[in-house]
């Protein structure tokens, strides 16, 4: 399985970012994919999933504000992140499991899944 993240960058806070993430190589067919980030001298932590159903979940810093998204045609997975915060800050990173519950997956041992990179985002005030 490859992932990778493309997107990221700077912005004031108020601004928006999309982070995409383009997948190849899966080939179990009961998918979650969502969003992990890191601050530094933080934990990881999930951010937002989708699972094969369409169903989301997220975490409770980040609801309202961002919204997952996948297109399944061409194996892309979205993270449309508006009102970005300071608190926001993070290596953002994808990731894809076998698990079908997407609050779950938010929770998830990293061994669970394959994982990009990693894409920076930043925010200032």
């Amino acid at each position: 399985v490859q992932l990778v993240e493309s997107g990221g960058g700077s912005v004031q806070a108020g601004g928006s970012l999309r982070l995409s993430c383009t997948a190849s190589g899966i080939t179990y067919s009961n998918v979650c994919m969502g969003w992990f980030r890191q601050a530094p001298g933080k934990e990881r932590e999930g951010v937002a999933a989708i699972n094969i159903e369409v169903s989301t979940s997220y975490i409770d810093s980040v609801k309202g504000r961002f919204t997952v998204s996948k297109d399944s045609a061409k194996n892309i997975l979205y993270l449309q992140m508006n009102d970005l915060k300071p608190e926001d800050t993070a290596m953002y990173y994808c990731a894809v499991s076998e698990l079908s519950s997407p609050l779950i997956f938010l929770y998830m041992d990293a061994e669970y899944a394959d994982w990009g990179q990693g894409i920076q985002v930043t925010v200032s005030s």
